[in-house]
């Protein structure tokens, strides 16, 4: 079984590569997969010296930001805050129940030096981001967030989009409720982040779900957004 299984992962990633897209790869098998049209490789993350006593007190939603870009070095750093890898079997910066793994993070990119504009999904096993589709998505994200004005106006939109199917068949009705959780554990690593750097965000949850799905191009029906954080320079 797992020869023949190795068998069609490899035929479907030759068809992938005629048709000139990569398939972004998850933890294990059996979790969804994010056709991706490239792959953009990151700077190593930055470490952040600021003491955790002083980003913690520091900490505050932000929701203005100046219109200057981001480095691509920064947002690196942001991202393995959120989802990174620190461990050899695996482990991340935010915990997971069963180490399972059920979220994706998705970037908006607005105005990021070396980045064009598009939307992407961050692999964490590989420090990379796989391009989903080209082009600047912000106002529609800004209409998909009730019209949140900072949505629009940050160089970079955090996604965060969790797929329920992948902890259900260990924790049952619990699901959704770990999922959340996993979320908000995520979503202090990249606050923390953000004001260890002089970034500024706010975590969102307002928005209809069914417009950001549309707008990052996520199909599957038990994939649920979570979270949006609009990050920018103070």
């Amino acid at each position: 079984m797992r020869t023949a299984w190795m068998i069609t992962l490899a035929a479907l990633a030759l068809a992938a590569a005629a048709l000139g897209v990569g398939w972004y790869m998850l933890s294990s098998p059996g979790e969804p997969e994010v056709p991706v049209k490239a792959k953009i490789e990151l700077p190593k993350p930055m470490r952040l010296e600021m003491p955790l006593t002083e980003a913690l007190e520091k900490r505050r939603s932000i929701r203005k930001y100046k219109q200057e870009p981001i480095t691509l070095r920064e947002l690196s750093t942001v991202l393995w805050a959120a989802q990174g890898i620190t461990d050899p079997r695996g482990f991340r910066t935010a915990p997971s129940a069963g180490a399972l793994y059920p979220l994706r993070i998705f970037v908006v990119v607005k105005n990021v030096k070396g980045l064009e504009p598009g939307i992407y999904v961050y692999d964490p096993k590989s420090n990379t981001l796989g391009l989903v589709k080209r082009g600047d998505f912000h106002l529609q994200l800004q209409r998909a967030c009730l019209d949140q004005e900072w949505v629009g106006q940050a160089a970079v939109n955090i996604v965060i989009v969790g797929y329920e199917r992948v902890l259900r068949p260990r924790y049952g009705d619990r699901s959704f409720r770990y999922m959340a959780l996993e979320a908000g554990h995520v979503g202090q690593n990249i606050y923390l982040a953000c004001t260890a750097m002089g970034l500024g965000t706010v975590a969102i949850g307002a928005f209809h779900d069914d417009q950001v799905k549309r707008i990052l191009g996520v199909k599957e029906k038990d994939a649920v957004p979570l979270y949006v954080f609009p990050i920018g320079r103070r």
